[in-house]
């Protein structure tokens, strides 16, 4: 870029700052009314790509049986007894009100748990718990029991020291507007805070994929509500300390804001939807707005303090920095941009985003800024021996000891570099929330006290329709089943082989000595048949058999695993299910867990 082209445009904008003023100004106001369209995400979906594999699996699955998107009400008496007359019946109250939250498709609890029992040559299937309050001591004691041996119970709506128990409820969300989330919290939120209020004896935490998706809602806004002011402000006070003029930190400031405005209004009309992610998009944007109005400002102020008019000085601070600026600013737009490589639409709004408001900033920044600098009625001491002492002694001294200071350079980043190989991807998904959040409180204590917040899912094929009663595959994923029980980190095992061996128990006289699988496939159906046909709407085995009972799903609940353990436990299934089960039933583990355990090595992959 020329001498005389640098002194020109200097000379244009000084002779047209009114009308960069006033176009700017109309600019900004275009570009911001798109913000009227942002709004937030809450789906925990959106952090991946459409063709994610994870993705692709988990919704498949769901596809096929029911989705387990949840809510769950963990109920925990102050006495430390469930099992008592009052505490039950607040589960039976809690299961009722449950079955009114938005979108719930299933509600399983201790009190509404199918229980199942022979009569004569009958099997009888009704809830374990009706009406608690007129239990007898004995009944209650029976119940207990009862709930402790059943697995489908324990470790997952029960403890064994029966001090807490769970109500979970299933929802499925018809996905058609960014309200459907909010709204299921907050009436779960009501229902909470009746109960908890109508009986002070017991406490009550909320947990669920739900909770996890509005939470993710909230840090977002929260951040934005909170971080966005506190860094104008901080900013502005090292900028105010820094260049020491009034009207030289309004000028920053209004770059900063319409740097932000240009951005998120375009984002708008660009129709994304912001994420805990790109929600941090202004902090970034204010960042690098400020580095472009200061330079301008710091050799504008420098030349006025040596003696130059003000318009000379405006010129001369274009000529110096436009070129910088804009390749400064051209430079951090493609490293944003290339965000897009990146494998979760969240990061690539964050790109798109930031790199739009960058190069508004520098537009500001060279067009506005000179113009607004040319209109302010600026004072400033003339002073024609102001220097910097410090930093002209912090030169000298790294040009004196250039080439000590270059291999001293070297060696240390080459020690440094060599370090990088150890670097693992390790992460807690549920933990990207601070303990100020109700629901990484309710979170914590629920996954220490009472089940597992995570899980890895498997649909297991048997092969042919109707193939779920086949003897010989209920052993395989029952052997399945015992093999994960064994792992490090796995609270909970829920298969359909447990209902079999409890059925085969209660069609042979409730006889112990049966709980065991039924031996023969026409049994098997049977038992089955009989069993779906007893159960009351909403508590059917379609979350567990596909249609045509060709296969079944089959959940692990772990404790608060890194996903580092989450990808070997899978990987070690996954060889498990390659050695001891046929073809027909390998499948891969699918569940929020996974697809965030695969995104930061696919996201770093992607973007190499």
């Amino acid at each position: 870029m020329s001498t005389d082209f640098k002194n020109e445009f200097g000379d244009w904008v000084i002779r047209f700052r009114w009308g960069i003023i006033l176009f700017t100004i109309v600019l900004v106001f275009a570009a911001a009314s798109g913000a009227r369209f942002l709004g937030f995400s809450t789906d925990y979906r959106v952090f991946f790509s459409k063709d994610n594999p994870q993705l692709v699996a988990f919704e498949t699955l769901q596809n096929t049986y029911t989705k387990n998107d949840n809510i769950m009400f963990a109920v925990e008496p102050k006495d430390g007894n469930v099992f008592s007359r009052e505490t039950l019946a607040i589960i039976e109250e809690i299961t009722k009100a449950s079955w009114q939250i938005p979108f719930s498709i299933r509600v399983d609890s201790v009190t509404n748990f199918q229980y199942t029992w022979a009569d004569g040559d009958d099997l009888v299937v009704q809830d374990l718990v009706d009406n608690a309050k007129s239990f007898t001591d004995e009944q209650l004691v029976k119940v207990q029991g009862i709930a402790l041996a059943e697995p489908l119970l324990l470790n997952r709506l029960i403890t064994d020291k029966s001090n807490i128990t769970g109500v979970n409820v299933t929802i499925n969300r018809p996905q058609k507007a960014i309200t459907e989330t909010p709204e299921v919290v907050a009436f779960a939120r009501e229902i909470r805070d009746r109960i908890q209020k109508k009986y002070p004896k017991i406490n009550i935490y909320l947990t669920g994929v739900l909770l996890m998706d509005n939470a993710f809602n909230e840090a977002g806004e929260g951040d934005m509500k909170s971080l966005v002011p506190l860094m104008y402000g901080i900013v502005l006070v090292i900028i105010a300390f820094s260049i020491r003029t009034f009207w030289g930190t309004l000028a920053t400031t209004l770059i900063m804001g319409f740097s932000i405005l240009t951005g998120m209004g375009l984002a708008g009309w660009s129709g994304i939807l912001l994420t805990p992610i790109s929600a941090n998009a202004p902090t970034i944007i204010l960042t690098l707005a400020v580095a472009d109005s200061i330079h301008v400002l710091v050799t504008l102020f420098y030349e006025m303090r040596h003696g130059k008019p003000k318009y000379d000085a405006i010129r001369e601070s274009l000529r110096v920095n436009h070129q910088p600026v804009f390749i400064t600013s051209v430079t951090t737009a493609i490293g944003f941009l290339s965000l897009n490589f990146s494998d979760s639409p969240p990061f690539r709004d964050l790109g798109n985003i930031v790199a739009m408001g960058v190069m508004s900033a520098y537009i500001y920044s060279v067009f506005f800024l000179p113009a607004i600098m040319a209109v302010f009625p600026l004072r400033v001491k003339v002073d024609s021996f102001s220097h910097n002492g410090l930093i002209d002694k912090l030169s000298d001294w790294v040009i004196n000891n250039r080439n000590s200071l270059f291999w001293s350079m070297m060696i240390i980043i080459i020690v440094l570099s060599a370090k990088i190989p150890q670097i693992q991807i390790d992460e807690k998904f549920n933990e990207y929330f601070d303990t100020r959040y109700q629901f990484r409180g309710d979170n914590d204590y629920v996954i220490e006290h009472l089940t597992g917040f995570e899980s890895i899912e498997y649909s297991l094929n048997a092969g042919n329709s109707g193939g779920v009663s086949n003897p010989v595959y209920l052993k395989k994923v029952d052997e399945f089943a015992q093999w994960y029980r064994q792992q490090s980190g796995v609270m909970y095992v829920g298969t359909l082989t447990d209902t079999m061996k409890r059925l085969n128990k209660n069609m042979h006289g409730d006889d112990e000595t049966y709980y065991r699988l039924p031996e023969e496939r026409d049994l098997s159906a049977q038992y089955l048949l009989l069993y779906e046909l007893s159960l009351p709407f909403g508590l059917d085995l379609n979350n567990q058999i596909n249609i045509d009972k060709s296969s079944t799903r089959f959940t692990a609940i772990l404790e608060s695993v890194s996903t580092q353990h989450a990808l070997a436990l899978e990987k070690r299934a996954q060889k498990w299910l390659r050695e001891n089960a046929p073809p027909e039933m390998a499948s891969h583990g699918a569940s929020p867990l996974i697809m965030f355990s695969h995104i930061a090595k696919r996201n770093i992959d992607s973007m190499m």
